[in-house]
């Protein structure tokens, strides 16, 4: 594995990424699909090809520590990475199946929805992980002048549930229905992360809900620029009724210092997995396994949100499959 090329500059990085986005713009990136197949798969060798990563919203973590892992993945082996911007966790699943991209971040309940053929899945989709990351958490934040204290207070409002075919979209429909409403009782505004906090600036949006690593670059500017005019709103009410749906949410507090807030925020925690199809050279999800996770030093500039990648966590996927490589990685890891 070539290990001497981490120290190139971050322009390097950068170009990758864009050159990423302009494919995804252009309707999606072909899958590598041959990556590792010219080494033995019982190995945990990455060998040559290319791998394509979905991301997320650009003012969000997936899309940054998804251009660190490509950088990270072109440094250590041999293989070309890149990685794209993407509407996230739906959107992500059902192009990895198709072929699209090799490695998608999801969000656990999204890929449980995916591996189960429930919510946006018509029938148990072809999946695996190679291991849970990163949690996400469920931010909701309001302007202090739009009288909401609560999810049930977004009846008759403008609310921004995310991008289409996200996991901040299946979160936000669930929050609204668990608290006794259904999408007809607000003005649902389907809008990615850049546009939701200009409208949260401009007043055309009363409040948004976020599901995203910490910090979230676009909340920290919103935050930064309204200042005591936005307020987080409590979404633990509703903690009881999601596990209802899936076992995977759990109850989490925002640092205050994460946005400088004058106390710690509640919020809703779920974990973030990287996604693969199950048909993936084991050596290919050994290799990558063992990168991500045992190379976690070499991504800790990307985001904060790298600190919370761990080994010990790191193969508790259920009810996602472990990429069987990914268990030959893990067992070399611990």
């Amino acid at each position: 594995m070539k290990l001497d090329r981490w120290t190139r500059k971050p322009a390097l990085a950068t170009a990758t990424l864009l050159a990423g986005t302009l494919l995804a713009a252009c309707g999606g990136q072909q899958g590598g699909g041959d990556a590792g197949a010219d080494v033995e798969e019982d190995s945990c060798e990455a060998g040559s090809g290319r791998l394509n990563i979905a991301t997320g919203n650009s003012t969000g973590v997936y899309f940054v520590v998804g251009g660190g892992l490509a950088q990270l993945i072109n440094d250590e082996t041999d293989i070309q990475a890149s990685s794209a911007e993407t509407g996230a966790s739906v959107q992500n699943i059902q192009q990895l199946v198709a072929g699209d991209y090799d490695i998608a971040f999801s969000l656990a309940d999204t890929a449980a929805d995916a591996v189960n053929g429930e919510g946006d899945f018509d029938g148990a989709q072809d999946i695996a992980s190679l291991g849970r990351i990163y949690p996400n958490y469920t931010q909701v934040v309001a302007r202090a002048d739009s009288g909401i204290e609560s999810i049930a207070d977004f009846e008759g409002k403008t609310i921004s549930t995310g991008s289409p075919q996200s996991g901040t979209e299946v979160i936000a429909t669930r929050l609204i229905e668990s608290a006794g409403m259904s999408m007809d009782d607000v003005r649902a505004q389907r809008l990615d992360l850049t546009k939701t906090v200009e409208g949260m600036k401009d007043g055309s949006i009363d409040a948004l809900v976020w599901s995203g690593g910490l910090p979230t670059p676009a909340l920290t500017d919103l935050f930064t620029s309204l200042g005591d005019k936005v307020r987080f709103v409590d979404p633990t009410s509703e903690l009881e009724n999601l596990q209802e749906i899936s076992p995977v949410y759990e109850e989490a507090t925002v640092p205050a210092d994460t946005y400088d807030l004058p106390e710690d925020a509640p919020a809703i925690l779920t974990a973030n997995h990287l996604l693969v199809r199950d048909d993936m050279r084991d050596n290919v999800a050994c290799a990558l396994t063992s990168l991500t996770f045992g190379e976690t030093d070499k991504l800790a500039d990307v985001h904060p949100a790298v600190a919370d990648i761990t080994v010990e966590d790191g193969a508790e996927t259920d009810p996602i499959p472990l990429h069987p490589g990914s268990e030959r990685a893990f067992e070399d890891l611990r």
